[in-house]
């Protein structure tokens, strides 16, 4: 199985390829079209800024081959945000998998911090759990840091909790997105990659 991660100016790919490689896959980092389009399976991980991202995307057309994709495809943290329609990160266009908003969090109270960071539980949504997120124990957590969320949607498989709920996953057809980090997030995390991995 060939699985690629889109190569841009993000940070934190290096966990996600250690996370691949303790499952026994070898990852192609490319920011090449036709090697992104001919892959088995396609990660869009990250943390980073919307608007020098997204520059750096449609500066190699990767915006419109990503969202022309036909294989599974898995947006992490900021590959979420950027799979949706617009951020207001620097009021930022973005690819439109999801047809729906990034927005700030706003905090009500003075322990509520930005960035959310650290362990939290996630409810998975309707009445079956998505296969990205089966098998994932009673009261699964896993890892955030982020300053940006994607409201509840249509899309949203899986919910998280900070000032308000929002969307911890999201699905729509072959593109699967989580605002966590499956590559920090111990065995939960490592589940939901395999899943990925077997979709």
């Amino acid at each position: 199985m060939q699985v690629a991660i889109v190569k841009y100016n993000a940070g934190n790919i290096r966990s996600v390829i250690n996370a691949l490689n303790r499952l026994g896959v070898e990852p192609l980092l490319t920011d090449k079209p036709e090697e992104l389009q001919t892959a088995d399976r396609v990660l869009f991980p990250g943390q980073g800024e919307a608007t020098t991202a997204m520059a750096y995307l449609k500066e190699r057309n990767l915006d419109t081959v990503i969202k022309k994709l036909q294989q599974p495809v898995l947006g992490i943290c900021i590959g979420q945000q950027l799979l949706c329609r617009h951020s207001e990160e620097g009021d930022t266009d973005c690819i439109g998998v999801f047809d729906t908003d990034v927005k700030r969090f706003q905090p009500q109270q003075h322990e509520e911090k930005i960035p959310a960071m650290g362990w939290q539980e996630i409810k998975t949504t309707g009445r079956a759990a998505n296969p990205l997120l089966k098998n994932l124990g009673e009261h699964p957590y896993v890892y955030f840091l982020h300053s940006y969320y994607v409201p509840l949607s249509p899309w949203t498989i899986a919910e998280g909790d900070y000032i308000l709920p929002y969307s911890a996953a999201l699905c729509h057809k072959n593109f699967y997105a989580t605002q966590f980090h499956p590559e920090k997030s111990g065995e939960v995390g490592e589940k939901i990659l395999q899943n990925f991995l077997e979709l």
